[in-house]
């Protein structure tokens, strides 16, 4: 049963100072979802917040349109915190709305349309939170940053998954005219919102003002039918999440001797890069070096191996080379002598 308490709220007519964050009658249902006794429209603080979008962030990563509209539904309910400590004394807001929108003839870095993921979220009017309120207004509390998990890492340049393998390509460096920056797919669980001093996405905090479109029927219904599309790993649990100090300590170790492994993996990768467009010169003199070049960026492994052994046989095939003080008739008998370098 909800309480009927009203301890520290604001007195009657204290309201009508603060309008601007009144929510509207028909968000009331929303918000008393996830509060013990049915608040009041004069009871509650509300304003609007840009999660985050797809255009790429500080961290040379993305979402996409459809990862938006995934985290869409799992961040109805979530909590608003402080520089993602997870104490439950920083909390201080939580959203009981959140959808996609896109802006009309924004165009982002991607060359797509620019999409990004809107919430509602509200707040008790007491006197704890009168200052927490005035900062809002005031634009002091405006950036934030999302917790979330996603399945996937994608690779801008060649769609390799890097989460499972290491295509070669690097965060920030350009392939021709592509900045290779990683792609977030599939939405798998959203944690929590956070108000930060400099967020990773550069449009991300709350926004002035919360237009009122008149589908909010329309708009509960689709969350309702999607309530159960929420993906959650299978087995993950809050204790899953901590560490002694002796297993970070051999997960530190462990990530060490991998990185290490993988940058001897990207040089032997660049060396194979570089063997095949010096073959490709001499086999293919009339292809441009800049289009054996990109295409060497979109090779596998153990695609580029075979491209430097098969450029190798027939750089041997077309330039010979012989041992000084060879037998003449050493072609004749042993067949070309391969070429190297």
């Amino acid at each position: 049963m909800k309480e009927k308490s009203q301890k520290n709220f604001l007195q009657p007519g204290q309201e009508e100072r603060e309008e601007s964050g009144r929510p509207r009658d028909e968000e009331m249902e929303a918000i008393n979802r996830y509060t013990r006794r049915e608040f009041a429209p004069q009871e509650i603080y509300a304003f609007t917040v840009v999660l985050c979008d797809n255009e790429v962030d500080r961290d040379l990563e993305r979402f996409t349109t459809q990862t938006l509209e995934q985290l869409s539904h799992l961040f109805e309910g979530k909590t608003g915190i402080f520089d993602h400590h997870p104490g439950a004394r920083q909390q201080t807001a939580r959203i009981f709305r959140c959808w996609t929108e896109k802006v009309p003839g924004r165009i982002t870095s991607a060359g797509e349309e620019y999409c990004r993921l809107m919430a509602r979220a509200y707040l008790p009017r007491s006197q704890e939170n009168q200052s927490m309120i005035l900062a809002l207004e005031s634009g002091i509390h405006k950036e934030v940053s999302v917790g979330c998990a996603v399945a996937k890492n994608v690779c801008s340049i060649c769609g390799a998954d890097w989460r499972q393998e290491h295509c070669g390509h690097r965060k920030g460096e350009m392939y021709g005219d592509r900045l290779c920056v990683g792609i977030l797919e599939e939405a798998t669980d959203a944690y929590e919102w956070s108000f930060v001093a400099v967020p990773a996405q550069k449009s991300a905090g709350v926004v002035k003002q919360f237009v009122y479109t008149g589908v909010w029927e329309n708009r509960e219904q689709e969350n309702g039918d999607k309530a159960n599309q929420k993906r959650h790993t299978p087995g993950e649990t809050e204790e899953d999440l901590h560490l002694s100090g002796e297993e970070c300590l051999r997960l530190e170790k462990r990530i060490s001797r991998l990185e290490e492994e993988a940058e001897l993996g990207r040089q032997y990768r660049r060396d194979l890069q570089k063997s095949i467009r010096r073959l490709g010169g001499l086999v293919l003199p009339k292809l441009p070096g800049e289009q054996l070049e990109k295409l060497t960026e979109h090779l596998s492994l153990s695609e580029l191996k075979s491209f430097e052994k098969a450029f190798l046989h027939s750089a041997g095939e077309k330039l010979p080379l012989q041992v000084q003080l060879a037998p003449q008739n050493r072609e004749k008998d042993c067949g070309p002598t391969p070429y190297t370098i």
